[in-house]
């Protein structure tokens, strides 16, 4: 009766190799991602741990390894849908490379000091941190501490410390082009460059090409790149006198749309031309079907898991910048 009582013995290791006939440091070579082990003892192995209903114990390797498999992702913003689809990607690139994603929610008026802290102590083989992520604290901790870190939009510029940037140059190019191209005459750019490197630098690139193209363009700050932003900076847009404009990403670019289509069929032609940044799911919904500059969020998560991995293998390379291509995805806003 006390043995039922305490409920099924686990297996273990020494289980599986019992079964598959083989040694239970085989069983821990199957297991581990590019370790020597032939195909056919790596089956065995596998029908055993299937048949035993085993699983590996990557928190209690670890221990032994001093490494775990996680890899924090630090992000901030997870409002915005572009955030969303941006982490779903790094986390299956992740999981395909035999890591595992540990999300740690943060903000730029977050205590850092926790986030490090939380990253340490779970004994991470290394860091993503995306943009609008308090990002100078966090790197130069890990750093010092030895773990790989790879920034994603992000303007800081720090020893060992890789980053991933979207050409923000060449989508600031694009989109005034486009609209200038399209026949506006009054451009504007909104953003707020305070809080992210990524709307800085897309408005200055924004700006210059309206420059080089004889268009002077107006730059309307806001406080957040959020949907309510956008929404609210709408309301101003008339008395501007702002025919078309460069919204710093989609989410705001939303809002913005909301706002000007108010008391509009959905079939009149927009008051202005608009364009968004990020390509996020609801640029295509017929409700916006919004022109926008495509940030291929697959393409960055591979880049970044590349260069993560490749520093965890080589601790000592000097940084390294690689920039993200954007593509220009034209809808009826404009």
């Amino acid at each position: 009766m006390a043995d039922r009582d305490k409920g099924p013995r686990k297996v273990t290791s020494f289980d599986v190799a019992r079964v598959a006939g083989v040694s239970r440091a085989a069983v821990s070579r199957a297991f581990t991602p590019d370790a020597s082990v032939s195909p056919k003892t790596r089956e065995k192995v596998f029908e055993a741990a299937k048949e035993l209903g085993y699983r590996v114990n990557y928190l209690a390797r670890s221990l032994t390894n001093k490494r775990s498999d996680l890899v924090g992702v630090v992000a901030a913003g997870l409002d915005n849908p572009f955030r969303t689809l941006q982490i779903e990607h790094l986390a299956r690139m992740l999981l395909a490379r035999n890591f595992r994603p540990i999300l740690l929610p943060t903000s730029p008026e977050a205590d850092t000091s926790t986030v490090i802290g939380q990253l340490l102590h779970y004994a991470v083989s290394g860091v993503i941190v995306t943009s609008d992520a308090p990002p100078t604290e966090i790197c130069e901790q890990c750093a010092a501490e030895g773990v790989p870190i790879v920034l994603i939009n992000k303007g800081n510029d720090i020893p060992f410390v890789d980053r991933i940037i979207s050409d923000d140059r060449m989508a600031g190019h694009l989109a005034a082009t486009h609209l200038i191209d399209s026949g506006v005459r009054k451009p504007g750019v909104m953003a707020a460059p305070a809080i992210s490197y990524t709307a800085r630098r897309r408005s200055e690139a924004f700006i210059a090409r309206c420059k080089q193209l004889g268009v002077e363009a107006q730059f309307l700050q806001v406080r957040i790149n959020d949907y309510r932003s956008g929404y609210d900076a709408a309301a101003e847009l008339a008395a501007s006198g702002i025919d078309g404009l460069f919204c710093a990403n989609d989410y705001m670019a939303c809002g913005v749309v909301d706002r000007v289509m108010q008391g509009r069929s959905r079939d009149d032609a927009p008051p202005l031309s608009i364009i968004g940044h990020d390509d996020i799911p609801q640029a295509s919904w017929t409700a916006y079907d919004l022109t926008t500059i495509r940030q291929p969020c697959d393409l960055q998560a591979e880049q970044t898991v590349n260069l993560l991995m490749s520093r965890m293998a080589e601790p000592d390379l000097t940084a390294r910048v690689e920039f993200t291509p954007v593509t220009l995805i034209k809808r009826r806003t404009a």
